[in-house]
């Protein structure tokens, strides 16, 4: 029959040998180190020693034949040397050991250390069956060969309670290395938790100052726009307004090349953080300074006593707000007059509205996102305010906020 018509299981998978390979294949062995070479020299010299010990007692029992005496020193003296395969093949090893000890007193020591040693390599549902079958054998070999001087259920007790207490030993060093190896992963995991969740943080800071780069360009860019439309409109204008307008547009360019320099620079970094101090409250009259400078019309009421008393985050997200609906003014209302109201007190909140009619003649032809009120109502929502826009009943648009001010 030819390999591609073949069914069924390979034969040597069947076979004991074949089923002790897969079992010991549980987990791939590994090199043996320095240390493993010291106790394994140990424990071979300690199983010769007993062999030996125990080869005087054997070779002396009268009550044992000939041939029994020779198999059982011929079996310890070969046990000693099995050892050395115990840490590659642990469960062929121990099982080797087991009808070896049921007839053999001088290989005592080696079936421990087998017992051991499985116990310690592989799960107990590969062990234990091990360990029982061990312990099944001890009294078939103490009724064979039973001791002269003491009780047979005494020295079985003994025999049994030396079997159980090695596996268990076996099984406490198994669980003690698996704890370690758990702390280990569970360490390794929370460091690269740990750097995860630096690494996202360090993307949301590059994101949130993103989001403050665009409000400040915007602002920016339309001034400009605003001044080359005048410019352009009045070909005609006196060269000092010329010259006044040119000088707006060059400065207010040049800031905008330095905004932009800035957060490329930032978002380029991986611990990158704002270069300039960020905006408050008490910078407002400074933005409305420059929006009339670029000509528009703004009128402000501000019932707020003390603007550097706001708290910073406060501050800085109402300058945003004015900021934005200057911008829109400027876009889509140019030459109407814009109404600025600030009221609010520490516990009562801070509210912040900017108002503008609808415009007369066409609206400027200023590109933009579109994303600006967007990034307001996130900004507001994320520091427990709310904003709302769109149309008054009298027809104005009106951008309102309402910030929480803790007292």
């Amino acid at each position: 029959m030819s390999a591609a018509t073949r069914v069924g299981p390979d034969i040597p998978s069947l076979l004991p040998g074949g089923l002790l390979q897969t079992v010991d294949a549980e987990r791939p062995a590994r090199r043996r180190s320095t240390r493993d070479w010291v106790v394994d020299s140990i424990i071979f010299v300690v199983a010769v020693v007993t062999v030996g010990l125990f080869s005087a007692s054997v070779w002396n029992d009268d009550s044992l034949s000939s041939t029994a005496r020779w198999l059982d020193i011929a079996l310890g003296a070969a046990s000693p040397f099995l050892l050395w395969f115990r840490r590659r093949w642990p469960v062929a090893t121990a099982l080797i050991m087991v009808p070896v000890g049921g007839v053999s007193l001088t290989a005592a020591t080696a079936g421990l250390v087998t017992l051991f040693t499985v116990a310690v390599h592989r799960r107990i549902g590969i062990s234990g069956p091990i360990a029982l079958l061990s312990a099944a054998t001890t009294p078939i070999f103490l009724a064979w060969r039973p001791d002269p001087d003491l009780p047979y259920w005494l020295v079985t007790a003994f025999a049994v309670l030396t079997t159980v207490a090695v596996f268990a030993w076996g099984m406490f060093v198994r669980a003690r290395r698996q704890l370690v190896v758990s702390l280990h992963d569970r360490a390794v995991r929370a460091e690269s938790e740990q750097q995860l969740r630096v690494s996202q943080a360090q993307h949301l800071e590059r994101a949130r100052i993103a989001r403050e780069m665009h409000d400040v360009l915007a602002h920016r860019i339309s001034l400009l726009s605003l001044h080359a439309g005048a410019l352009e409109i009045r070909p005609d204008a006196p060269s000092e307004e010329i010259a006044r307008a040119a000088s707006v547009i060059r400065a207010s360019a040049h800031q905008a090349l330095q905004d932009l320099r800035e957060v490329i620079g930032v978002l380029r970094e991986e611990d990158g953080e704002p270069i300039r101090p960020q905006p408050t409250l008490a910078d407002v009259p400074a933005l409305i300074e420059e929006s009339r400078g670029a000509g528009m019309k703004v009128r402000v009421d501000c019932r707020v006593d003390d603007l550097d008393a706001v708290p910073a985050a406060v501050g800085r997200n109402a300058y945003r707000i004015v900021q934005e609906g200057l911008t829109n003014a400027r876009k889509h209302a140019a030459g109407v007059l814009v109404d600025i109201h600030f009221e609010g007190t520490a516990g009562s909140g801070l509210t912040v509205s900017v108002r503008n009619p609808a415009p007369v003649g066409a609206a400027a032809t200023i590109p933009g996102t579109g994303t600006g009120i967007v990034g307001l109502v996130e900004r507001a929502g994320l520091a427990g305010g709310r904003l709302t826009h769109g149309r008054t009943d009298t027809g104005d648009f009106e951008l309102r906020a309402w910030l929480p001010w803790p007292a």
